[in-house]
Formats: C-alpha cells, sequence, structure tokens
C-alpha cells in the first residue's frame, strides 16, 4: 500500500496525515520549539504509530510558513513542497464535499481561499487569528493555553464585556436583532471576570474573522464558508458563527477534520497530479 504524506508545517506546531486509496490516514499533531524539530518528531511518530516503513511512502508533501526552513528530502524520501493556498481549497473541498465556497483558514493569522468548481485563488486575509488570542490572553490573563482558555470561556457571560443592540437601542435596528454585538469590549470593567474577558476575546477573535469573511464574499455570491484550523475547534465556534449565519443568511461549515485540512489538501496536490498524469498518458495511448 502506497502512501502520500502531506505535512502541514507551522512556525512550532507541525500536522501530518496520510492518503492512500482515497482516504484520510491517521492525522496528528505535534508541537515543539522549533519548525524542523516538530516536523521530524510528526513524521517519526505517524510512521510508528501507524506501522508504516518508509518504503510504503510515495511521495511527502509539505506545505505551511515553516516548510521553507526544510529544505532536503525528508529521511531521504521523495520529498515537495505544496502551495499552502492550493492545498487550504483542496483538503477544505475534499472534507466539505462542497462546489464553491471560501475557505477561512484561521491560523496564527487569517487567510481567505476561493473554490469554485475546482478553481482555487486566495483572496487575501486579515492579521487576526490564533496569534492574537495568544497575545492578548498573555497580556490579560497571564496564559496562553489555549485549551485553559477556552474552559474559562465557558464559564463568561458576554453581556459583562461586549455592548449589544439591547444596551443601546429601545428596539431593534434594521435587520439587526437585539442581541447583536453594537461594540466589541465596550461593556467591559476594570473588575471583569477571567472567565468573561476569556470569552470576550475568543468572541472578538471569532466575529472578526466571520465578518472579514463574508465581507470578502460581497460580490461573488457565496454563501457557504468552510472554516478550517486550529481556532475551528474552540467550542465557541458553534455559538459564534450560528448567531452570523442567522445575521447575514450564509453558512460556516466545520469539517470533521477541519484543523488538518491544510495538511490533507498538500497530500491531495500529489495524489491530483499522479491522477492528471495517468489520464493524459492514457490519452496518449487512445490517440
Amino acid at each position: 500500500m502506497k502512501i502520500a504524506i502531506g505535512i502541514d508545517v507551522g512556525i512550532s506546531t507541525t500536522k501530518i496525515v496520510g492518503i492512500s486509496q482515497g482516504k484520510v490516514i491517521s492525522p496528528l499533531w505535534i508541537k515543539a520549539t522549533d519548525p524542523v524539530t516538530s516536523l521530524y518528531g510528526a513524521f517519526g511518530k505517524f510512521l510508528h504509530d501507524n506501522h508504516i516503513d518508509l518504503p510504503d511512502v510515495e511521495r511527502v508533501m509539505l506545505t505551511g510558513v515553516g516548510a521553507a526552513y526544510i529544505n532536503s528530502p525528508i529521511y531521504g524520501l521523495p520529498t515537495q513542497k505544496a502551495d499552502e493556498f492550493l492545498a487550504d481549497g483542496l483538503g477544505a473541498q475534499f472534507e466539505s464535499q462542497l462546489k464553491h465556497m471560501i475557505v477561512v483558514s484561521m491560523g496564527t493569522g487569517t487567510s481567505l481561499v476561493s473554490y469554485h468548481d475546482g478553481e482555487i485563488a486566495h483572496l487575501g486575509g486579515i492579521g487576526i487569528g490564533g496569534g492574537t488570542l495568544n497575545g492578548l490572553s498573555r497580556l490579560l490573563l497571564n496564559t496562553d493555553d489555549i485549551k485553559q482558555i477556552s474552559h474559562m470561556a465557558l464559564l463568561g457571560d458576554i453581556s459583562n464585556i461586549n455592548l449589544s443592540i439591547g444596551d443601546i437601542s429601545a428596539r431593534p435596528l434594521s435587520g439587526l436583532p437585539m442581541d447583536a454585538t453594537a461594540s466589541l469590549f465596550a461593556n467591559a470593567q476594570g473588575n471583569a471576570s477571567r472567565e468573561d474577558i476569556a470569552l470576550g476575546l475568543i468572541c472578538m477573535v471569532l466575529q472578526a474573522i466571520g465578518s472579514a469573511a463574508i465581507l470578502s464574499s460581497l460580490k461573488s455570491g457565496t454563501r457557504d464558508f468552510v472554516l478550517i484550523g486550529n481556532l475551528s475547534r474552540l467550542p465557541q465556534c458553534r455559538e459564534v458563527y450560528t448567531k452570523l449565519e442567522k445575521l447575514y443568511d450564509v453558512r460556516f461549515v466545520i469539517p470533521e477534520n477541519s484543523e488538518y485540512c491544510t495538511a490533507i489538501g498538500a497530500a491531495l496536490s500529489y495524489v491530483n497530479q499522479q491522477q492528471a498524469a495517468a489520464a493524459a498518458q492514457c490519452k496518449q495511448v487512445l490517440l
């Protein structure tokens, strides 16, 4: 069984998956102090946990900002680099099975990629993402442990942080319900609890990302947004994006393997290359 391995190399976190016979094999991630250590740690663990021998690996596909630090074959295996935005689109489509969408890749910052019937294009992005949440949490909560922050946020009350339409108006405004956010953090007081602050930070980052995604689609007619990256696994995503769905008549989709979509797309970029080459060769024979 030959396998294509996709590796999404971040600055300190690496995600790795295998693709074999059209199926995703055992996605996992490793956190380390630098991208090279993270990559080799993830690769070794992946092979060990899945009982895969080096000869079983047909190709290693690297993507992500940390891939720039890798300039030699991994363990002597054939190694290529895949465009990150292409990988985002391919992985999101594979997991969501949508033909028209905007992929919202929530990493350290956030990138926006359109996918329309196989055509993939980078739309842009914003400098708000997991890095923003980590940095502000270090300043305000003295921690950047995302699990701890998320757990605290589950106990928070967003009305103690954000100002809603209902706080400033006696009746709903045109197209805006009373519980819609009027201003982020405008209701925060000096004695706000850590739980309220944690929820405020998460909601601020998620709302900013969601609003940017919706604005990026205004002239395209796209109504489906596929969320990928680590932030997509936050439990607060469901509440935040459900409200945005109702407000703007759109749909936010979080695939099963959302945090691994870029790694999946990297592996798929090689699989697709091979399938296209095989199809071209078959056509040439027939001619």
